[in-house]
């Protein structure tokens, strides 16, 4: 969707930009409530009444009241900054910096190097893994410059675009509780128990879209004539039974481990030997190559 170059100093590395991301939601189409046929949208020109195709319409820009100037794609090709084309390496910092500012991350996207870049982006690739380095860098997206981050990922690098700081809201102005609360040691120790229970290491692929399965069983359930099932509400904590709610968390999670536990050791016990297993994949073997 994109294809200019990777620029830091007096290298350049044509690059190609792919979205690394897409969506899995459940999509809702418009429709009139008394013939439930789909609504169409339409673009409507007041001046003229009337409905007028896309192909018609032009980009413009309110520079006065009701006066406009008209940007063709061309001229906004054509704007003189340098980061239309190029993605601009500014600095270079930890990356664990910068996995801590991920309140400002908007969207991925994928590098691939033309051939005769292939050197050079796997030269910046690999030093940015070995060193922990995030390149921090501007870039031209759909008509506007974007602040971003360009990290290594597996054998590519990732470019994330990241909010511009005055696009941040300030969170001074939320009703945030924290004077006159006093945490008792007990529950802050406790707190710290139920915490380390839960610690382990994050791994993507252990997690799935659980709002899009379940809105998609009601709606399964209504096409076959059934009743959807209510979803159970969960109620707050009292603060009266803080301490008995971490209490119990913590019994829980270590009954939690506790069966992981047995059951890995389970499914170890029952793991073939590694003769056995190999003599098990040895005709597995003679069949592929044959």
């Amino acid at each position: 969707m994109w294809r200019g170059a990777i620029q830091f100093g007096l290298v350049t590395i044509p690059v190609k930009l792919y979205l690394a991301t897409e969506s899995t939601s459940i999509g809702f189409n418009m429709l009139h409530a008394d013939c439930l046929n789909r609504i169409q949208m339409k673009i409507y020109c007041p001046h003229h009444d009337a409905v007028v195709p896309r192909s018609d319409t032009v980009r413009g820009y309110e520079w006065s009241k009701g006066r406009y100037v008209v940007m063709t794609d061309a001229e906004m090709d054509a704007v003189p900054l340098k980061t239309v084309r190029a993605i601009e390496i500014e600095m270079f910092v930890d990356a664990k910096r910068e996995a801590h500012e991920a309140q400002f991350v908007k969207q991925a996207y994928y590098l691939e190097p033309d051939p005769m870049g292939a050197k050079a982006f796997e030269l910046l690739r690999q030093v940015l893994a070995d060193q922990g380095k995030t390149a921090i860098c501007k870039i031209v997206l759909k008509d506007r410059e974007q602040l971003a981050a360009l990290n290594p990922f597996d054998t590519t690098m990732l470019l994330t675009t990241l909010h511009w700081p005055d696009e941040v809201r300030s969170h001074t102005e939320l009703n945030l509780p924290t004077a006159g609360i006093t945490v008792k040691p007990a529950e802050r120790a406790m707190a710290e128990q139920l915490i380390a229970s839960m610690t382990g290491e994050f791994s993507p692929a252990d997690y799935r879209d659980d709002y899009r399965a379940a809105l998609m069983s009601v709606i399964e359930a209504k096409v076959g004539g059934e009743e959807p099932v209510p979803a159970q509400r969960v109620e707050p904590t009292k603060i009266g039974d803080l301490m008995a709610a971490l209490e119990a968390s913590v019994a829980a999670a270590r009954e939690a481990r506790r069966s992981a536990a047995a059951e890995s050791a389970g499914d170890a016990a029952v793991t073939p030997s590694s003769d056995t297993a190999d003599a098990d994949q040895r005709p597995a073997r003679r069949r592929r190559s044959a």
